[in-house]
């Protein structure tokens, strides 16, 4: 009997995770009784970052990862963000857990249809004025990516054997029951949602039992398990540091903010950074342990 683990988001430049950070997270990973720790993409803004913080718990736990949007900027093409060469990416690959156990990895993309825009020409424009993913360099359309993703996919699933359990880690949303649509000031984000998953990887998803855990990040929202037809799905991103459950519990103690907008939150917690610093050294381990899933195979 083992242990997965699976953290996305982790952002360790954005949130200022230095070793003693990393090394809370391996001890509530070891606590947790942890035998194999995969990383759900966005861990940094760099590949090789990433690979850094991939490194340090390699030497505690076997680890591997895939990438999510923010590495995915500093790659060259779609080779190294479909196929780097480093034994521990897992992108349509697979490693056994054990021997009814495989976990597949797949970075994924995005299909727009999660999108309250209809037309493609207005969802390029959004993206080229407010999202990361701009700076990307891919081939093709957002759509045809995604699609072909999908149809890969499909194979990748079709060619596994049929007696094995799956457990299937991806960066990007496959399911409609985890975006959230905003009424009011926040209604712009029901376009934004465009750039969060594809309800077509979802859908390719369904058609194999087999599949047991789904899990994925990139929203920055944390979820309940859902089972959706045969399949648990958990999305429990870290997030960023103006997210975290902790950074809220803190602006609202000390009375810093009528309203929670994490946005809007940098330059309040810069002006009260020492204070914040303390609060978090006592309050990180209960964070991480909220950002992690763990699944026994």
């Amino acid at each position: 009997m083992g242990k997965l683990a699976v953290i996305s988001d982790l952002h360790v430049d954005i949130n200022r995770l230095s070793s003693i950070e990393l090394a809370m997270l391996w001890q509530t990973l070891k606590q947790a009784q942890v035998t194999h720790l995969h990383l759900a993409g966005d861990i940094a803004n760099h590949p090789q970052a990433t690979q850094a913080v991939v490194a340090y718990f390699q030497k505690h736990v076997p680890t591997t990862y895939h990438w999510g949007n923010h590495e995915m900027v500093g790659l060259n093409g779609e080779t190294e963000i479909e196929a780097y060469k480093d034994q521990a990416f897992l992108n349509f690959k697979s490693v056994s857990l054990n021997e009814e156990t495989l976990l597949l990895g797949v970075n994924g993309w995005y299909d727009y249809r999660f999108s309250e825009l209809q037309e493609e020409s207005k969802i390029r424009q959004l993206k080229e004025l407010y999202w990361f993913d701009r700076n990307i360099k891919r081939l093709g359309s957002d759509p045809q990516i995604s699609e072909q993703i999908n149809q890969r996919l499909y194979q990748t699933l079709k060619q596994l054997p049929k007696e094995k359990k799956i457990i299937l880690s991806t960066h990007f949303v496959p399911k409609r029951e985890f975006i959230v649509f905003q009424t009011g000031e926040h209604a712009r984000w029901n376009q934004l949602n465009a750039f969060l998953g594809s309800e077509g990887f979802g859908e390719v998803l369904d058609e194999f039992s087999q599949v047991q855990h789904v899990i994925f990040g990139h929203t920055h929202r944390r979820f309940e398990p859902k089972k959706i037809k045969q399949t648990w799905y958990h999305c429990r991103p870290f997030g960023y540091y103006y997210e975290w459950q902790l950074t809220r519990q803190f602006v609202f103690e000390r009375q810093l903010a009528q309203k929670y907008r994490p946005t809007k939150l940098k330059g309040v917690l810069k002006k009260h950074q020492s204070a914040f610093d303390d609060y978090k050294k006592i309050h990180l381990l209960n964070e991480f342990q909220q950002g992690i899933t763990l699944i026994d195979y």
